[in-house]
């Protein structure tokens, strides 16, 4: 619920301020205007600043401009506005408008009419409503996450003034960051630090964009080392999520992102249950990385104990009992068998439904069967050997991309 740039260019008043490259990242979130008074800003900013070039002080040619567009992007301000017109800053030169372009840096062109007094009145304004008004969004969705509330009638009551759409159904997701012990042996403490809150940051300003392309958007919540997502139900949150996971991966460099998902909420008065199954789903994903990055509170069941088992490689090599003698590497589908099987096993041994699950023909089907009981060992009548398959496809499902991948 930040100031984005694009919600800048749409202040009353300021409608003269005009694009010139990267309008595709009119996303990036706004924390203060900053007027630039000396040759460079590498200095001078700490990223997320809309920083104002007016020419006054020093002299911005071509080169000094290009400058300030590397200096901008490699602190991550969000956007740079140039003053043009009057007597220093004639134009901007096209050098430049290509360099932000190619940054994906919002370049702004501000008319030196336009008095940058009232410019930065403007935004510095909007910024402190907006802080005030997301400080009191946090306050009331943080008190449905911890249950805090004199009773649930006055909470929705300060929801519906805030503007919050808490009473249609939801699905928690808690995030957190993971590996940071990597930072600490990597380098030293200080530097360390420095990147763990870039990364924080930037992660945190990820989540902020994404979550405002959804329908009826909830603020991003932050309590201590976690991120909580109220997404509202949809038929893709599953594809959405992985989605995330696969952008923020390249984000966050050396650490790790993983998600725990609670089950469907219909009101703000589950919030609280549903921020203690996304705790309990986070812990297992952190145990057995999944390859989609998540998981589901409701599909944990037995993996809940396998959570206890403390040496992860006890659990792989269950798998690779269990399983590892249907991977046909030489197949053009080497996982064959064993998609046969999970989907056999969640059919309830229905052949013909496990056929049409995988949109199979039936003899395919059989013929597969009997592979699976020739190269394992196991005939599928036996109830333990069912049960183990059962348990290593639980696994298998939420690694099955990484071990697609190291095949």
């Amino acid at each position: 619920m930040s100031l984005t740039v694009e919600e800048v260019l749409r202040l009353p008043g300021l409608e003269p301020l005009t694009v010139r490259a990267s309008a595709r990242c009119l996303h990036r979130t706004v924390r203060w205007p900053y007027v630039a008074e000396n040759e460079g800003i590498a200095e001078w900013v700490m990223g997320g600043e809309l920083v104002f070039v007016t020419g006054i002080n020093h002299t911005r040619d071509e080169a000094n401009l290009l400058s300030l567009v590397e200096d901008g992007v490699a602190m991550g301000i969000a956007g740079l506005v140039i003053l043009v017109g009057g007597s220093f800053i004639q134009r901007i030169p096209q050098a430049v408008i290509d360099r932000a372009e190619q940054h994906g840096l919002p370049l702004i062109e501000q008319p030196y009419l336009l008095k940058m007094v009232f410019v930065s009145h403007t935004i510095g304004t909007a910024l402190v409503h907006m802080a005030q008004a997301r400080r009191s969004q946090q306050d009331i969705l943080s008190q449905l996450l911890s249950g805090d509330y004199p009773s649930l009638a006055i909470a929705r009551q300060r929801a519906a003034h805030a503007q919050l759409p808490v009473d249609g159904p939801r699905r928690l997701v808690a995030l957190r960051l993971s590996s940071v012990s990597v930072l600490f042996e990597q380098h030293n403490p200080v530097l360390a630090e420095q990147r763990l809150q870039q990364t924080r940051q930037a992660l945190q300003d990820h989540l902020e964009t994404w979550n405002r392309s959804l329908h009826e958007p909830l603020p991003v919540i932050q309590q201590g080392d976690l991120f909580i997502l109220l997404l509202p139900e949809s038929a893709t949150w599953r594809a959405d999520l992985m989605g995330l996971y696969q952008n923020v991966t390249a984000l966050i460099g050396d650490l790790t992102l993983f998600m725990g998902l609670a089950t469907r909420v219909e009101d703000c008065g589950r919030y609280r249950q549903a921020l203690n199954e996304a705790r309990q789903a986070l812990d297992v994903a952190e145990t057995l990385h999944p390859a989609s990055g998540f998981c589901d509170f409701s599909e944990l069941g037995v993996l809940r104990l396998l959570q206890g088992i403390g040496d992860r490689s006890v659990i792989d090599h269950f798998v690779q009992q269990t399983l590892g003698a249907l991977i046909e590497p030489s197949r053009k589908q080497p996982f064959a068998l064993i998609e046969t099987l999970d989907a056999w096993l969640q059919e309830n041994g229905n052949g013909h439904k496990a056929a049409n699950r995988l949109a199979i023909h039936r003899n395919t089907i059989n013929q597969r069967l009997q592979r699976i009981e020739q190269q394992s060992g196991q005939s599928l009548e036996d109830p333990l050997f069912r049960m183990n398959a059962s348990v290593a496809l639980l696994v298998w499902r939420l690694t099955k991309v990484q071990s697609k991948e190291s095949t």
